[in-house]
Parts: C-alpha cells; sequence; structure tokens
C-alpha cells in the first residue's frame, strides 16, 4: 500500500514526487512516457533551466528522485482507476495493479491542432501556442497569429515588442502551412502567400487520459478537471495538477513548466496534510 501514487511523469508529477519523497511518504510515480510538450525542442521561461531540452529537465528530475528511498519510479501505462475500500486502485495495460491511500492525477492534456496541412510537423518548433514560451526566439523577425477575434488582437499586442511584424491570419483562411529552410509559408485559401519566421494557433486541449472522470471528478467548461488552491478535486483523496486542471475562478490552467511545478508542489503539499489529518 503506497501512502500516494501519482500519475504522470511531467513537470507536476516530477515535483510531487520529490516533495513527498523529502516528506518520506511512500510514493509511486507512474510515468506513461508521453507528454505534451514532447515535441518541443527547448523550454523555456524556466528560471535557471531557459531554453534546457524538456527531455534533459525530465531525466535530471529524475535523477534528484531516486536519492528519496521512498519514491518509486515506474515506466508505465494506466488502464484505469478505481476507488478502492478507502483507497484507489490503478491498473495498468499490462496487467499489474498498485494500491495508494492517496491520488494525484498529473496527466496533463493533448492538443488537438486546427485541421490545416502542415501544422503537424511544425508544432512546438516553428507553430506554437505559447508567446512566452516561443516568442523571444522570433525576436526580430515577422511573426503571424492564427487566431479569430479579440484573442488574436491580444496575443498580437503581446507579440509586437518581439517581433518585427505580427500578420493576423483567420484559421479559416489559411489553406495550409509549408516548412521552409528559415521559416514557414503560410498559403491561404485566396492565394496570398505569407512567409514567416513563426506562427501561433490556439489548439483544442482535451484530457489525455480518463480517469478523472472514472472517479468521478468534477470537471468545469473549459474541459479543465476543478481543484481548490491546493489541488484537491472534488473526490475525497483525489488531487490534480499541471495543465489539466485550475480553480474555478480562473478561465483555464496556466500553460507554463513553472506553474505546472508550482502545482505538483501545492498537491504534494496538500496530500501530506491530507495523510495527518486522517489519522
Amino acid at each position: 500500500m503506497y501512502e500516494a501514487i501519482v500519475i504522470g511523469g511531467g513537470p507536476a508529477g516530477l515535483q510531487a514526487a520529490l516533495t513527498l519523497g523529502r516528506m518520506h511518504r511512500r510514493v509511486l510515480l507512474v510515468d506513461s512516457g508521453e507528454y505534451r510538450n514532447g515535441t518541443v525542442e527547448h523550454a523555456h521561461n524556466l528560471l535557471t533551466n531557459d531554453g534546457t531540452p524538456p527531455a534533459q529537465l525530465r531525466a535530471a528530475a529524475r535523477a534528484e528522485i531516486a536519492a528519496y528511498d521512498t519514491v518509486e519510479v515506474r515506466d508505465a501505462a494506466v488502464d484505469r482507476v478505481t476507488a478502492d475500500d478507502g483507497a484507489f486502485r490503478v491498473v495498468f495495460t499490462d496487467g499489474g495493479a498498485a494500491t495508494g491511500l492517496r491520488l494525484l492525477l498529473a496527466t496533463g492534456v493533448r492538443d488537438e491542432l486546427p485541421p490545416i496541412p502542415g501544422l503537424e510537423a511544425e508544432w512546438g518548433r516553428r507553430v506554437a501556442q505559447c508567446p512566452f514560451c516561443h516568442g523571444h526566439e522570433f525576436a526580430g523577425r515577422a511573426v503571424a497569429v492564427a487566431l479569430d477575434g479579440d484573442h488574436a488582437a491580444m496575443i498580437g499586442r503581446m507579440l509586437e515588442p518581439v517581433a518585427s511584424t505580427v500578420t493576423i491570419v483567420p484559421p479559416g483562411d489559411i489553406a495550409r502551412v509549408v516548412s521552409e529552410t528559415d521559416g514557414i509559408r503560410i498559403e491561404k485559401r485566396d492565394g496570398e502567400r505569407v512567409t514567416v519566421a513563426g506562427l501561433f494557433i490556439a489548439p483544442t486541449p482535451h484530457q489525455r487520459t480518463p480517469f478523472a472522470e472514472q472517479l468521478g471528478c468534477r470537471m468545469l467548461p473549459s474541459g479543465s478537471v476543478e481543484i481548490d488552491p491546493v489541488g484537491q478535486t472534488s473526490v475525497p483523496g483525489v488531487y490534480a495538477a499541471g495543465d489539466m486542471a485550475h480553480v474555478a475562478s480562473a478561465a483555464g490552467p496556466m500553460v507554463s513548466l513553472a506553474a505546472a511545478i508550482a502545482a505538483g508542489q501545492m498537491a504534494a503539499a496538500g496530500i501530506v496534510r491530507d495523510l495527518i489529518t486522517a489519522v
């Protein structure tokens, strides 16, 4: 019986495992090997690690966690989770299972890109979502924003001090994007072509796993899991952290490595307090 099972080996889950390990809590971290930033070559806007490849960050985190004897890391995919007599049972796709007193979901989301040919090949490189994470890399060069309405105007204004020019292109006007040696070419349906260094879009996020739904966690209109300030969901004993969850007062989750790390630490602290008060 683990005191906590953390599902998800991204920044939120790794930080949670570290925090729980430092409190000598017996914890299992389960990592499927699938990450939202899996196509990103360099992580940015992360203090002391600006520009570090995400895989290198994960490897460093695992090395640090390995120093704590009460933390076990398992590279495995989870098939389903259930409440089991005051605890939580995690069943793996290989048929194995584990049980924990508390459960932390840090499984993240998957991005559904707009149906524009060519986007996927550049996703995480020259096609991005977050100007904080990717805007500076296009400094002094032309960028385009493929969004509609007020959202397009806001992202465009954010990028104005960074880029040489910012072109707003409604997503419906784009026929395809083509990779070039030093940028991408946007081919519009009316025949116009625009060459830019980078393109900003808004993918549609979806929960990567059905576990929150399986457990009956309350969801928000954004599609995220509802949590309180320390990551507790509507189901007692179940916590969530990272870009899959946010408090009801926020419009959506903060898509940021730093925010995910902070959320993982808060949820782990919440679990520790929860375990103490349950005794």
